[in-house]
């Protein structure tokens, strides 16, 4: 792929560059694996001495899975925004983000799939946010490495906004209109998968606003500060409010809803590449309304 930089002040290429985010592994591609670099339209390496106005052309080589690590599937996928550095999917619950011991039937397999049909030239998986196997909703996919290495550090600024739905049940009590629950969140020491709040953990800040109550249950508007696993899940029961269908931490299995009812509404980003604010939002799901509906005849 190709992208155009323009010196403001004097300074070697590599300089440059890497104030545009192109790291020195990105660097090492470029000279190592096919790419190249130009100043106004002659070939430089990378501690050429710029001139202010000086432009400068970069290659960066296509990214191509040799070794075949990531088997493609075939499955639908719900498309909510692509350009040719980012995809923006709506997840189905039910799906890991991506394959381990436990799971192969995944969402980067089937990105994987999809980027082969379509024939892209960069065909390695480079998912920027991430959820959970029962989690619902919004999942950015940066489509080449370096569109990646400019969002790890919008990640590292905790400048994209992610925003969830949460169905949750406080034993009768409904949740103040709005709330910031900080508590550091570790790992339990007999499980490699779920969490806890404790001393040791690492820091975690969840914002929430009430949205309504519908009998014992509320549903929240939750905002992520900082992205600590299963942190939503844990932080919910750590104030008494577990989610809904969330039996790994103690949330009620009897409302008809059969994962934990969370499910990610809004996407914000800065794109770097038009310079402008990206903004996605996706609706409650099915199984989220079906519990509200349900709540609310009973009410009646």
């Amino acid at each position: 792929m190709i992208f155009e930089f323009v010196a403001d002040r004097r300074c070697k290429i590599k300089t440059l560059l890497h104030g545009h985010d192109i790291s020195k592994a990105l660097l090492a591609k470029i000279k190592f694996k096919g790419g190249n670099i130009w100043v106004n339209g002659i070939e430089q390496n990378a501690i050429y001495l710029l001139d202010i106005g000086d432009k400068v052309t970069i290659d960066i080589p296509n990214e191509i899975d040799q070794n075949n690590s990531l088997e493609p599937i075939q499955h639908d996928l719900n498309i909510v925004y692509e350009d040719e550095h980012f995809l923006v999917l709506d997840k189905p619950a039910g799906y890991a983000s991506i394959p381990s011991s436990l799971h192969s039937n995944t969402m980067a397999n089937f990105v994987k799939a999809y980027y082969l049909d379509k024939g892209y030239p960069n065909q390695q998986i480079h998912i920027v946010t991430r959820l959970d196997k029962d989690t619902s909703g919004l999942m950015l996919f940066a489509k080449h490495g370096y569109a990646h290495a400019r969002m790890d550090k919008q990640l590292q600024a905790k400048t994209i906004e992610k925003r969830y739905y949460a169905l949750v049940m406080g034993g009768g009590k409904h949740l103040p209109e709005q709330g910031e629950i900080i508590a550091p969140i570790a790992r339990d020491e007999d499980s490699i998968i779920t969490r806890h709040v404790h001393p040791s953990g690492k820091y975690a800040h969840t914002s929430y606003r009430l949205i309504g109550c519908f009998g014992d249950v509320d549903l929240v508007d939750i905002k992520l500060h900082t992205g600590r696993t299963h942190q939503i899940r844990v932080h919910f029961r750590h104030i008494g409010y577990p989610l809904l269908g969330d039996d790994l931490y103690g949330g009620a299995m009897t409302y008809g809803i059969q994962r934990q009812a969370l499910h990610c509404h809004t996407l914000r980003f800065w794109d770097p590449f038009t310079e402008q604010e990206r903004f996605f939002e996706s609706g409650l799901t099915d199984d989220f309304e079906n519990v509200i509906m349900n709540l609310q005849t009973d009410l009646e």
